[in-house]
């Protein structure tokens, strides 16, 4: 699938902001980049793209947070999570591109929304809970990527330390990459023409935004930065859902 050269290059801004803001605030490289690149690229093609970089990303990056992880956790959401994946790489390759839009939309808008409006830690929850995170944020993963902002929100509310959390979601977070490569490698979704060599071409532009992410973490507000985020992704979310109906 041949792209223009002014498609690569907006792709790799998008990547290179995407991930500033994952090193600026520590969460939504692809919650961000997702419903940007949606406007240049099929969503068949943008979805295992940047589970390619994310995947990349936390192989050279995440391997020193294995320790801490919070294994009781962890295991009773992998199931759950599986299933999900299966779910959503079935509705994936089935679904209508214009389906799907309005669904990335209406959640990128919900997640904004919902940004906007918390205040705090989430309240407590109970295990049980774990079913329902599990398989729509499973789901979400194989559909756009970006289910680990809800399972990052149901670690949230289970573990009430810092260091067992960031470990706990990055395990989740590589145990989704890992099951997902496998899912998309069998039903044909990596062998998309250009896809390998353009997520190639894409990683100079995540290490930058990692690694200029890293530097402003110390001078930038991160409340400030979430706050731009969250607009940003109400503007994005809004605009797949014109595409979408237009």
């Amino acid at each position: 699938m041949p792209f223009s050269l002014s498609t690569f290059a907006l792709a790799a801004l998008i990547v290179g902001a995407a991930y500033t803001v994952l090193g600026l605030a520590g969460f939504g490289s692809t919650v961000i980049a997702m419903p940007l690149l949606a406007q240049l690229l099929p969503i068949r093609f943008a979805v295992p793209l940047m589970m390619l970089l994310d995947l990349s990303m936390m192989l050279l990056f995440g391997l020193r947070l294995r320790r801490g992880v919070r294994l009781d956790e962890f295991g009773w959401l992998a199931p759950f999570m599986l299933v999900g994946m299966l779910i959503g790489l079935a509705l994936l390759l089935r679904v209508p591109e214009k389906p799907l839009l309005a669904v990335l939309g209406a959640f990128v808008l919900a997640y904004a929304l919902y940004g906007f409006s918390r205040r705090g830690r989430p309240p407590r929850l109970g295990r049980a809970w774990c079913a329902p995170f599990g398989l729509i944020g499973g789901a979400l993963a194989s559909l756009f990527g970006t289910g680990g902002v809800l399972i990052a929100l149901y670690n949230t509310a289970r573990i009430p330390d810092k260091g067992q959390l960031r470990a706990t979601n990055l395990a989740t977070i590589m145990f989704s990459g890992v099951v997902r490569v496998v899912l998309f490698g069998v039903s044909g979704l990596l062998a998309q023409d250009s896809l390998l060599l353009f997520a190639l071409g894409l990683v100079p532009a995540m290490l930058v935004g990692v690694r200029v992410g890293n530097r402003l973490h110390a001078a930038v507000p991160s409340t400030a930065v979430v706050k731009v985020v969250y607009a940003v992704l109400v503007l994005a979310g809004i605009s797949v859902l014109i595409r979408a109906f237009a």
